[in-house]
């Protein structure tokens, strides 16, 4: 499993998690930020560092922000 970056990222992107992930697996989106779940060694640093609280284990995440899980596969598969 992996981190996930939920709603409250959209149109915030503070990318406090950026500058503290040692495996430069968050990229930006157009509208947020996105975690690399084939690249992320599930280190916590990013959900530590979130100063809006956007960042969830996926096994964590809400059930309406589940759809996030989805939205950072579809970025990552068209990039």
């Amino acid at each position: 499993m992996t981190y996930v970056i939920a709603s409250a990222c959209i149109d915030e992107k503070a990318a406090d998690c950026v500058d503290v992930c040692p495996v430069d697996c968050i990229a930006e989106g157009p509208d947020q930020y996105y975690i690399d779940a084939d690249t992320c060694i599930e280190c916590g640093a990013c959900e530590a560092a979130c100063p809006v609280g956007a960042v969830f284990w996926d096994e964590e995440l809400p059930e309406e922000e589940k759809g996030f899980i989805v939205k950072a596969e579809e970025f990552y598969k068209n990039r």
